[in-house]
Formats: C-alpha cells, sequence, structure tokens
C-alpha cells in the first residue's frame, strides 16, 4: 500500500516540473490570445465568475486591479495561509482550481519574466476577472485590432 502523498516532503522531479511549465506556459498563451480577439471587460472567464470575483473582494478589500501585486506579501506565511483558505472553498467547484499558472503582476504589462509570478489557478482567476471587471485588460484588444490595420 502507497503511503500518502505529503507535498511538503516530495522530491522535485525535473521533467514533472517542466510539464507543469509547459500547461502554464500554454494556459498564459491561450488568455492573452483571447484577449487580443475580445475586450476583457466582455469576458468571462468560467461560469462562477460573479462568485468568485465577490468572495475575492470580500476576502482581499485591499486589492486594487490596478496595482501591483506584491509577491512576497503574497508568497509569506500569512499571505499563503490566507490564499490557502480562499481557494480551497472553490475546490469542488472549479476544475484545476490549485493547478499551477501564471499571474501577471500588473494588469499594464505583457507577460515577461519580470512581471510574473508563478500561483495556482484560481489566483489568476480571481485577479483577471477584477482587472477584466475593471477594464483594466480592455488595452490589449484595443492594441491587437489596431496593429491588423
Amino acid at each position: 500500500m502507497a503511503k500518502p502523498f505529503d507535498p511538503e516532503t516530495a522530491e522535485n522531479f525535473e521533467d514533472m516540473e517542466k510539464q507543469f511549465a509547459v500547461k502554464a506556459v500554454e494556459h498564459l498563451m491561450t488568455y492573452w490570445a483571447i484577449l487580443e480577439k475580445v475586450k476583457g471587460s466582455q469576458l468571462r472567464l468560467t461560469k462562477m465568475d460573479d462568485e468568485i470575483y465577490e468572495s475575492f473582494m470580500k476576502e482581499f478589500p485591499e486589492f486594487d486591479p490596478a496595482g501591483t501585486i506584491n509577491e512576497d506579501e503574497m508568497k509569506s506565511k500569512a499571505g499563503k495561509e490566507k490564499w490557502r483558505k480562499w481557494v480551497n472553498q472553490f475546490e469542488k467547484k472549479i476544475e484545476d482550481y490549485n493547478f499551477g499558472t501564471i499571474v501577471r503582476t500588473r494588469a499594464d504589462v505583457e507577460y515577461d519574466q519580470d512581471t510574473t509570478i508563478f500561483g495556482v489557478r484560481m489566483q489568476f482567476y480571481a485577479v483577471e476577472i477584477a482587472r477584466n471587471r475593471a477594464g483594466l485588460n480592455d488595452w490589449i484588444y484595443e492594441r491587437s485590432q489596431k496593429a491588423s490595420k
């Protein structure tokens, strides 16, 4: 019988990490391509956008969609615990809710090694839904439309 999986003592397997990285990059490329075709302010990322947004803003009222995400704060012991508690409420509601993904630290920048952090899918949804509702991702669509003319 196999022992229960303990992520705290698990080894890092290079191939597994590469596969996660590939999936995360595919996710960001797909999202960016969608934002080039549809204004973020008109986009729904999930069937539960309203619930995610309301819950996120209630739990993280200090979040400013136009601001910069502070990775150190987010990944501090207190930050991790607060995020974990919030994310876990979606365990049975959102597929791949805790799958690793890449989150832009600011809404006014593209994905780049200096402007992104590694997070989980629910963090991505929370941040991007808030940015989309504030119209902060519309510039991507507008720039794409100008470039295609």
